[in-house]
């Protein structure tokens, strides 16, 4: 069921949320969380099919924030709010409110925006483009437990990342970073077989790719051994080679879906790793909405470090993550450390 609103208020469209649900049925509020994607008109679509889809698995509540430039001094001047209301088949399994912003309202999208979330549920801001440097400090970010950007999208991706370690606050995150999972949960378990000490990694990965680069600072900062970034024709991250005492481990994915995990002294094997969807990165991050400590120390561990010997005491593990030597006997020096599988996955 679909109601279109023009020129409409906060209130009105509470009124035709409880007017939707009453058509068709389904009065009770069975919903978990406020999701709330900021975006542009040219991006809204895709976006919104991936939080459908997402709801399946997390029922909430979608507030898509577009945010309408005016081509007049006199349009801009004039503030208008346009919603579009949907329930039922038309919203998933959940609610959906499109909010088109015009004029000066855009500048004041919080205000839009809070008088919609559900009372006692939490909050998660999605910038699938156009993210601000500091998702905590904009307006409606201000809103989120969990504020979700996607450095990928940006034109600068590497400089990106910097931004984003500099204006790090508890419950960022990123789309490149949950892209990483399956292979950071795939090395690990790699790790858990051998008795060798890792001595360096290598990450390979397409140009411009974020991802690739959160790789490799995740190695670097979780072993404490110098990791080198190179470049591939991708798609995406297509391989990652540790040295250990005991051989190389290679973790090859040339195809984008399926991957060859080569160990010293056992066969080849084949393992799935293949590129996933939006929905699926946003519904992984939807199960969770407590900080990511594993996110925030990779990420501030710096790009410009990649390739450079590490110094120091190896950095605590959060609460979140376990130990693990970087060899499995138990007279192994200390000093290393591989990753963990619950800090591989999230």
């Amino acid at each position: 069921m679909k109601i279109d609103l023009t020129d409409t208020t906060s209130s009105k469209i509470n009124k035709a949320l409880v007017q939707g649900r009453r058509a068709i049925g389904t009065p009770a509020v069975g919903m978990v969380l406020t999701l709330v994607i900021v975006t542009d008109e040219e991006n809204a679509y895709d976006a919104l099919k991936a939080a459908n889809e997402a709801s399946r698995e997390h029922p909430s509540r979608t507030l898509v924030v577009v945010k309408r430039v005016s081509r007049s001094p006199r349009d801009r001047a004039k503030a208008r709010l346009d919603a579009e209301v949907r329930v039922g088949a038309d919203a998933g399994t959940g609610e959906t409110v499109v909010l088109r912003l015009y004029g000066e309202v855009i500048d004041h999208a919080q205000s839009v925006v809070l008088p919609l979330l559900l009372p006692d549920a939490p909050t998660v801001v999605w910038w699938p483009v156009n993210a601000p440097t500091d998702p905590a400090s904009d307006p409606l970010g201000a809103l989120g437990q969990r504020r979700v950007t996607d450095t990928y999208a940006s034109e600068d991706p590497i400089p990106e990342l910097a931004a984003r370690a500099e204006a790090y606050t508890p419950g960022d995150t990123d789309l490149s970073w949950t892209r990483i999972t399956p292979w950071r949960s795939m090395l690990a378990a790699a790790l858990d077989q051998v008795e060798c000490e890792v001595t360096a990694a290598e990450v390979e990965g397409e140009e411009f790719n974020p991802s690739v680069e959160l790789l490799a600072m995740w190695l670097a900062d979780r072993l404490a051994i110098p990791v080198k970034r190179s470049q591939s024709s991708g798609p995406g991250l297509t391989a990652v080679r540790l040295d250990t005492s005991c051989g190389p481990i290679v973790l090859d994915r040339a195809d984008g879906s399926l991957a060859t995990l080569s160990i010293q002294g056992q066969p080849d094997r084949a393992v799935a790793l293949k590129r996933r969807e939006t929905s699926e990165l946003i519904a992984e991050e939807l199960r969770r909405l407590d900080p990511d400590d594993t996110y925030a120390s990779a990420l501030k561990f710096g790009v410009d470090k990649l390739g450079a010997t590490t110094s120091g005491a190896p950095k605590a593990e959060s609460k979140e993550t376990a130990d693990k030597p970087a060899t499995t006997t138990s007279s192994a020096a200390p000093a290393k450390k591989a990753p963990a599988k619950k800090a591989a996955a999230k």
